[in-house]
């Protein structure tokens, strides 16, 4: 079936997928695959080299920050899809995702990052982009 007759991916169809396990040997999108996804995760960006997607958080404390921190660890065990967290100046949260196996981004990362997205926009997590 030619790449144009694929369904567009929507929030809901990303939401409801599985991270896969990637022992290597499957290749990384290409500039067009994640071009088609990223609109389903709008508040990431993209590195000059397509290897990693990021979302910055600022919390109003370190309590709210640490909170997020937790339950993404949590989504990450159960996806077994783990992203670099960085928290600096007690209440900013980095996540970084990218498929180490591979040396780059995979589907994986984006279904990962879609979950986030869904926990942090749930009521009470007081987060705000930055």
């Amino acid at each position: 079936m030619p790449d144009d007759d694929r369904p567009k991916p929507t929030p809901e169809s990303v939401l409801q997928k599985h991270c896969q396990p990637c022992e290597g040997g499957m290749p990384t999108l290409t500039g067009d695959e994640l071009d088609a996804l990223m609109p389903i995760i709008p508040r990431w960006s993209v590195s000059n080299d397509g290897g990693w997607i990021r979302r910055r958080f600022n919390f109003r404390n370190f309590v709210e920050a640490v909170g997020l921190m937790n339950e993404i660890a949590a989504l990450a065990e159960r996806e077994q899809h783990h992203p670099d967290l960085h928290l600096t100046g007690y209440r900013h949260l980095t996540v970084e995702l990218t498929t180490h196996a591979i040396g780059g981004l995979s589907e994986n990362d984006v279904i990962l990052a879609a979950k986030i997205d869904q926990l942090a926009d749930s009521p009470g997590q007081g987060s705000s982009d930055r």
